[in-house]
């Protein structure tokens, strides 16, 4: 028996061995012929074998991007049926495999930098305001051009962001008016704004036209069809989101411990049918009524009656008992289901408030998730996972949440409260992406002030802004240079504007006087200015106008700018002390005069006023310290409209500082020890006695404030009822263990 089963097993062996020897032989063979016949081809010069002929080939080698509808001329071996065609040509967009390095064209930015070509409006098309909006913001920014041969970014004057076919503002006929356009070329260098897409019942993200190789700017974007580095997600906001300034975050102080009324809160829409209503019809499991309020409404559409289930009644009469705007400013957390579409107003809602979002919809692309860090802002949930969506936030310290409590309130200022920072912050993602070599990195787009205000063309060093050095671990810097405006000519070795730089100069501080003579009589000769411990460096102004004070000059070596106007009397004591206070506020204006703004209720406009108060907002440009960054920032982010009405009037050049430092740090300037003589010193000048005293030259100021308040879109300016004074300043003390003595005695 045992003999049997021996033959049987090497009768199997030998069996299985010539069924592989077979085989392996045909295919061996098959193989050697078909090298025999590369052989013959090539000596009748059919084939031409590369220098790589002798590596192997691999099956799955990558291919470069085609278009499907190139494929017809490829490899017919690539089987592709008239199903899968036909799916992709109608499918969110062709070019799907689009990157910027294969569908963008990097050249047209290389000669004039990142400038933003909007199309003319085209009579008889119609244009929402929300998409006027977007327009208008390009074209208030720095980045536009009227010029298309200078552009390198194009954006359609035709609305795109209501692609669904049941709005009221819908575009009809998009596809043919984009492919006529003479600058498409098949999208190129395009960028396209979309908030809504897709309708009833499906709500795919199809935008409905072919949008060939531009970028999206899309609300709603699922990260399967989001095109990394390529696309941008962009928040799904309401028509009536402001277009410039937009409010401040309601957070108006930390509370200890940051837990308030409600733990977590949800008031909108449920969808009986359709895409969108699993997460939101399964709410009422979660919710108690106590500190865990999710209310949902069936009540909403024309036929919701016919559709409504057992629950209807009950949740809708729960949900007319709470008031939305009470729960979301008494509410830790703030729930964000999906709706029909992936976003949901429900996002920015929560930021403003300063209501932690905890996010339920799977799949979304989060707005400008390329550059924001939302672990710091927001609890990503997962749909799947709702019941479990309570413990996971009780779990949460309280000291995390603080932290996601405020970066909620600096994501929402620095990048969502208006439409104007929106589609900025679309263009300086794109911008980064073409100029890597100067691009932001995370902290800076995660940090105060933001990417908005950080501008990398002024320097890739962190240590270089005047809001890093905490991070860096860096000690603020330990000299300045004096900039002395001076606009009337050299007349008296008496004049005030010598006296001041010889005080200037005497400052353990001062590395270097600058003087920027922007007067219309020809420079003094060298001997006519004091000799000086430090270097004295004239620079004559070459437009003579009042924005050149604030130029970025290279002749400027040090991060702090004490900056002077030629009549200003300060003692080097003076000086010292508020360099001093300074370094402790490096991103801040510090300075001796102030002025305030107030809200004049009888003309309804903003007022302005020297007076002296128990506050202020503003600390003047005569006599005041800041960062140079600054000077870059003045000159490169203001738009050129606001330039030129200062130097138009001769005038604000101080207002418009303060305007834009207030704007940048959400701070006010410091003021340091009062100090009376100086207005009463001033107005005896006869350099610009005339200018203080003249009533017109006080209305330009009410009237430019007005103006910048506009452009700003708010009033960034801030009371203040602080001032520093040397620590033993007026106090019962001996006046030699005074460090700042000489300050009590003028």
């Amino acid at each position: 028996m045992q003999a049997k089963k021996r033959y049987f097993i090497l009768l199997s062996a030998g069996s299985c061995l010539a069924l592989l020897f077979y085989f392996g032989g045909l295919q061996f063979r098959a193989s050697r012929s078909h090298s025999r016949r590369e052989e013959h081809s090539g000596r009748n010069g059919l084939h031409h074998p590369s220098p790589d002929h002798f590596w192997p080939r691999f099956p799955d080698a990558l291919r470069p991007f085609v278009p499907w509808d190139q494929l017809e001329n490829e490899d017919s071996s690539v089987h592709v049926s008239p199903r899968q065609k036909r799916d992709a040509n109608s499918s969110i967009y062709k070019g799907k495999k689009c990157r910027m390095e294969s569908c963008f064209d990097f050249t047209l930015c290389k000669k004039n930098g990142f400038k933003v070509y909007v199309y003319p409006q085209q009579k008889g098309e119609k244009i929402a305001e929300s998409y006027q909006n977007i327009l208008a913001a390009i074209e208030g920014s720095r980045f536009y051009t009227s010029d298309p041969s200078q552009a390198c970014l194009f954006v359609l004057s035709l609305d795109t962001l209501d692609r669904d076919q049941l709005s009221p503002q819908y575009v009809h006929n998009l596809r043919s008016k984009v492919q006529s356009l003479h600058l498409w070329n098949n999208g190129r260098n395009h960028l396209i704004f979309n908030l809504y897409s897709g309708t009833w019942p499906d709500y795919t993200e199809d935008v409905g036209f072919d949008i060939g190789q531009a970028m999206l700017a899309k609300a709603s974007i699922s990260t399967e069809n989001f095109r990394p580095n390529f696309d941008v997600s962009i928040p799904l906001f309401s028509k009536d989101h402001p277009r410039t300034g937009g409010e401040r975050g309601f957070l108006k102080f930390n509370t200890i411990p940051p837990l308030r009324k409600y733990m977590l809160v949800f008031k909108g829409k449920r969808y009986l049918t359709g895409i969108g209503s699993d997460t939101r019809n399964a709410l009422y499991h979660v919710h108690n009524g106590e500190d865990v309020v999710l209310l949902t409404t069936c009540k909403h559409g024309k036929d919701w009656q016919k559709h409504k289930d057992s629950r209807c009644d009950r949740d809708n009469t729960e949900y007319e008992k709470y008031d939305y705007r009470e729960m979301l400013h008494n509410a830790t957390f703030c729930l964000v289901p999906r709706g029909r579409r992936l976003g949901s107003f429900r996002f920015l809602e929560a930021l403003q408030a300063a209501c932690v979002p905890v996010m339920l919809s799977n799949g979304w692309e989060l707005p400008f998730s390329e550059v924001i860090n939302w672990n710091q802002a927001a609890v990503i949930g997962d749909e799947r996972l709702l019941l479990q969506i309570p413990s996971t936030i009780r779990s949460i310290h309280q000291d995390k949440i603080l932290a996601l409590r405020q970066q909620t309130q600096f994501l929402w200022e620095a990048y969502f409260s208006s439409v104007e920072k929106i589609v900025l912050t679309t263009l300086e993602i794109i911008q980064d992406r073409i100029f890597k070599h100067i691009s932001r990195n995370s902290l800076i787009w995660n940090k105060h002030p933001g990417g908005l205000f950080v501008l990398p063309q002024y320097s890739s060093y962190l240590g270089d802004f005047p809001y890093y050095y905490a991070n860096l671990g860096l000690k603020p810097p330990s000299k300045f240079t004096a900039v002395i405006h001076a606009v009337t000519p050299l007349v008296s070795q008496s004049q005030p504007v010598l006296k001041l730089l010889v005080a200037a100069a005497k400052s353990q501080y001062c590395a270097q006087i600058i003087v920027l003579w922007n007067c219309d009589k020809p420079l003094p000769a060298k001997h006519r200015w004091p000799a000086t411990a430090v270097p004295v460096i004239v620079i004559e102004g070459e437009s003579k106008v009042m924005s050149s004070r604030f130029l970025p000059y290279d002749n400027i070596i040090t991060d702090a700018v004490l900056s002077l106007d030629e009549d200003t009397v300060l003692s080097t004591t003076e000086v010292d002390f508020a360099f001093t206070v300074w370094q402790s506020f490096p991103e801040r204006i510090v300075g001796y005069p102030a002025r305030s703004h107030f809200w004049d209720n009888s003309k309804e406009r903003w007022g302005y006023t020297s007076k002296w108060t128990n506050d202020y907002s503003m600390v003047l440009t005569g006599a005041a310290i800041y960062h140079k960054y600054y000077h870059y920032l003045y000159s490169h982010y203001l738009p050129a409209s606001l330039k030129n009405m200062v130097d138009q009037l001769a005038n604000c050049e101080d207002i418009l500082m303060n305007f834009l430092v207030s704007a940048v740090t959400k701070l006010p300037p410091i003021k340091v020890t009062q100090k009376k003589q100086y207005k009463e010193t001033m107005m005896g000048q006869t350099s610009r006695a005339s200018r203080w005293a003249d009533p017109d030259h006080f209305a330009q100021r009410q009237s430019c404030m007005n103006t910048f308040a506009s452009w700003f879109g708010y009033m960034p300016l801030i009371h203040s009822q602080m001032r520093l004074d040397p620590v033993l300043f007026k106090d019962q003390v001996s006046i030699l263990r005074k460090k700042y003595r000489d300050i009590e005695r003028l």
